[in-house]
């Protein structure tokens, strides 16, 4: 078996954090998840990490860890979400490149409030839950923003 080319293995990459966050975002979907299924959905966030860090912009890092703020707190790591999601703020509050949408910040936002929903920090997440609200409901593309809003709508509320 010969080394895939430099083109290749950019294609591989990119396939691959693409495959592992929207199964991630999938399997935090499902309601009646096994410790197996936890275990997975860790693993899809971090892989998707793991190959955006090869391929990635910046605001594809900061996606990557809305997947995993996500995801950390869909398995009960609030700790480890309110970091992931901080991350994802920092690389956006620090991205110059115009690449971000409207909606990256009020995902930012949602995992923020998930987050200090997860572990029981009802001022940070009614502060973050209002801040993500606002900026759904600011959100232009019409599709964009219901997806958003229907996002929104299956966090928890303290």
């Amino acid at each position: 078996m010969t080394s895939p080319t430099a083109d290749e293995l950019a294609r591989f990459h990119r396939w691959f954090a693409v495959e592992c966050n929207n199964g991630a975002w999938a399997l935090a979907d499902q309601p009646d998840r096994s410790a197996a299924d936890d275990r997975l959905l860790r693993a899809m966030a971090h892989a998707a990490m793991y190959h955006w860090s090869f391929v990635g912009t910046p605001v594809n890092a900061a996606r990557g860890e809305v997947t995993l703020a996500h995801a950390l707190a869909a398995v009960g790591d609030g700790a480890a979400a309110l970091a992931a999601a901080e991350r994802a703020l920092a690389l956006l509050e620090g991205d110059a490149s115009g690449e971000a949408e409207d909606w990256d910040v009020a995902f930012v936002q949602a995992e923020l409030a998930h987050a200090a929903a997860v572990l029981g920090d009802a001022a940070r997440h009614r502060l973050h839950r209002a801040l993500a609200t606002a900026a759904g409901e600011a959100i232009a593309d019409d599709e964009d923003r219901a997806v958003f809003l229907a996002e929104l709508a299956k966090l928890p509320v303290l």
